[in-house]
């Protein structure tokens, strides 16, 4: 048995209720469903909701207070040894009591008491299990028994049904909701303690990033900087340059997918430009390391420029390209969506085609293309993979596409490999840097969402 087994059970007897709720409202009415308040589905919904609801709650409560309870109690059953060691001696403890229950019956050679809380750990693995599962198996009991006694003729199961259904979006859309306050806080909590380490001012205004710090001051790094100016300039150079060749491209496909194109050669080039986007990114940091890095260095030598190994420009037409159906798969549906009376008004006018995509297709289609480069561009600030790999690691503080440089998420991922202590400055940079970017891609939106409400304004 296992938590899946109990979820699939769960969804089983759902089903069997929605079936026997709907036979029930019929057989009531001797099959004539027009004497029913409600539709048979609509019974049939309301038994299933009343059956799979309590129980699948069950079990996520049931989850959700598993480890803490189950932690607890292996812990208690070791008091001689548990009391006197701190909080994180006691995390270390209870990891290798469940690293050592992992392995089954494979416990030769452990101390004595840690084979004792392994098998602890299992045998209330075991009963929680079970437990669970007669708890789910009574409370989707409990619901079915309420549900059936509530089926009668006068029974409004359609606002019953409807009801459940819009506290469940409602529900949905407040978990999104707190998962983004969530988000945000454990940056803030952590960017705080980063910032009673190093001065805010320093970080944000700093041109020395140099994260290494040492046990010892006589090691080398003793002396560490965190200004993330570099770092900035770094994200906004390669993004730049990956809009410069994602946005035009991408635009001038979708106009040329959805006015010009005919519907065969549609049929066949928009699949083909949205393969780009399946294309893992490390494939694409392979391409840009060992093809397009190589020639930008070439080509750049020939010109007689200093042209580095890894280079901003490299990474930049890379992720242009990777990012390319962001822009032109949305614009596509966009500007295919714009009604065809503002098209056949224009050409009533006198207007050419050109005239009436550049002046009436666009300006109305532009909510959805503003949406469309900003998701591109939010890709962009994002991407990790192909700057590690073809721009380099290097926190430069240049305007050089030559040159290499580094970005906010490369740095973060950097900061945080390994075995860090979360009390350090330079751990606590990566959530320092997380909050900024949040803050950027924050008023990105913003300003998106203005450009957009001050032009759709003339075709409300």
């Amino acid at each position: 048995m296992s938590h899946l087994f109990i979820i699939i059970a769960i969804l089983a007897l759902a089903l069997v209720g929605f079936r026997m709720g709907r036979g029930r409202a019929l057989a009531l009415v001797g099959g004539q469903a027009r004497r029913l308040s409600s539709l048979p589905v609509y019974h049939g919904g309301y038994m299933l909701l009343c059956c799979g609801l309590p129980a699948l709650a069950m079990v996520i409560i049931w989850l959700a207070l598993e480890p803490a309870a189950v932690r607890w109690l292996v812990l208690s059953d070791l008091p001689d040894l548990t009391k006197p060691l701190s909080s994180d001696r006691q995390d270390l403890l209870y990891d290798k009591i469940r690293a050592l229950a992992s392995r089954g019956t494979g416990t030769a050679g452990a101390d004595s008491f840690l084979a004792a809380g392994a098998s602890h750990f299992q045998s209330l693995k075991q009963t929680s299990l079970v437990a669970l599962a007669v708890a789910s198996l009574m409370a989707a009991t409990a619901g079915f028994w309420f549900a059936w006694r509530r089926i009668v003729p006068a029974f409004p199961a359609r606002g019953a049904v409807e009801s459940c259904i819009r506290i469940i979006l409602i529900a949905s859309s407040a978990l999104a909701i707190f998962t983004t306050i969530g988000i945000v806080l454990s940056l803030l909590f952590e960017t705080i303690r980063f910032f009673d380490k190093v001065p805010m001012a320093d970080f944000l205004f700093g041109l020395k990033w140099s994260p290494q710090t040492a046990l010892r001051a006589d090691q080398v790094g003793s002396s560490s900087a965190f200004g993330a100016v570099p770092i900035f300039a770094g994200t906004l150079l390669i993004s730049l340059i990956a809009m410069i060749v994602a946005v035009p491209i991408g635009l001038m496909s979708a106009i040329f997918l959805s006015e010009y194109a005919s519907r065969n050669a549609r049929a066949i080039l928009k699949p083909m430009l949205e393969i780009l986007a399946g294309v893992p990114t490390v494939v694409y940091g392979f391409f840009a390391a060992l093809t397009v890095a190589p020639l930008v260095r070439e080509m750049g030598g020939r010109m007689g420029l200093d042209v580095a190994s890894e280079s901003a420009l490299a990474a930049g037409v890379v992720m242009g390209i990777m990012i390319i159906p962001f822009v032109s798969s949305l614009s596509d549906d966009v500007i295919t969506a714009v009604p065809v009376t503002l098209r056949e008004g224009s050409y009533g006018l006198g207007a050419m085609k050109s005239e009436t995509i550049l002046r009436v297709v666009l300006p109305a289609a532009l909510p959805g293309i503003v949406g469309s480069i900003l998701l591109a561009m939010s890709r962009a600030i994002g991407e990790t993979m192909i700057v590690v790999m073809a721009a380099g690691l290097a926190a430069n503080l240049t305007a050089n596409p030559f040159a290499a440089v580094t970005t906010v998420t490369v740095q973060i991922v950097t900061l945080l490999v390994g075995d860090q202590e979360f009390d350090s400055a330079k751990t606590l940079a990566a959530f320092a840097l997380g909050l900024v970017l949040f803050a950027i891609t924050l008023v990105l939106n913003i300003v998106a969402l203005m450009t957009v409400r001050k032009y759709r304004e003339k075709y409300d």
